[in-house]
């Protein structure tokens, strides 16, 4: 049994603030805001893949500073451009604000990023495979 507890490693999705770290255990997430030009929300949904992280969808209202311009347009009715991405990341460095009322969705909770950290901190979000102690002991979204 203590072999199985020092060995096993659960995969995790990792959030790496510069002072602390937390984990989600979901395979997927959404990640929301509100863009700062266009002043409208914006949605990324990911998928915990292997080692990495996979950009499967975004949503908006308008086109305009940074949309993607490969993806593939999925059609819609609720007001929204729904585009397929499945773009690989190996992580993902973002800015969270306020402002920009940065947060995460997952099936059964909403996470405001912006009240776990101070404004315009940087996260970096990557797949991680911990420990089961560091699990039991670290902070979990």
């Amino acid at each position: 049994m203590l072999l199985f507890f020092l060995l096993f490693r659960l995969p995790v999705i990792h959030f790496d603030f510069s002072d602390e770290e937390y984990f989600l255990t979901e395979d997927e997430f959404t990640l929301k805001w509100i863009h700062s030009v266009e002043k409208e929300e914006w949605l990324e949904m990911y998928e915990r893949d292997g080692k990495e992280l996979l950009l499967t969808e975004t949503v908006f209202k308008t086109f305009g500073a940074g949309v993607p311009s490969d993806g593939e347009i999925i059609s819609a009715e609720d007001g929204f451009v729904h585009m397929r991405i499945d773009r690989h990341l190996p992580e993902m460095n973002l800015t969270v604000s306020e402002n920009a009322q940065t947060t995460i969705i997952t099936e059964d909770r909403t996470i405001p990023l912006f009240e776990l950290t101070e404004d315009y901190e940087f996260v970096t979000i990557s797949v991680q495979r911990i420990h089961l102690w560091q699990y039991i002991g670290g902070k979990k979204l």
